[in-house]
């Protein structure tokens, strides 16, 4: 479990070809809130199903933040 102030953390975001950060208290979110509600609330911000981001992981730091991005495809 990390621990972090949620106040400074972020959550980088990638999605439909865009990045940006969102501060985790704006969304109301920890750092260690579950994979699941990280992207149901994240769907509910971006204004779309949260089945759009069924193929999406979210990437953990020891600084607090948060990533979500496109789960990566090798081979």
């Amino acid at each position: 479990m990390v621990r972090s102030n949620t106040i400074d953390s972020v959550i980088h975001v990638r999605f439909a070809g865009q990045s940006f950060d969102i501060p985790l208290e704006h969304l109301g979110l920890a750092a260690d809130t579950s994979e699941r509600e990280v992207k149901r609330t994240l769907a509910r911000h971006l204004e779309v199903q949260d089945s759009r981001l069924n193929d999406y992981v979210v990437d953990r730091h020891q600084n607090g933040n948060l990533t979500l991005r496109p789960e990566a495809v090798f081979g």
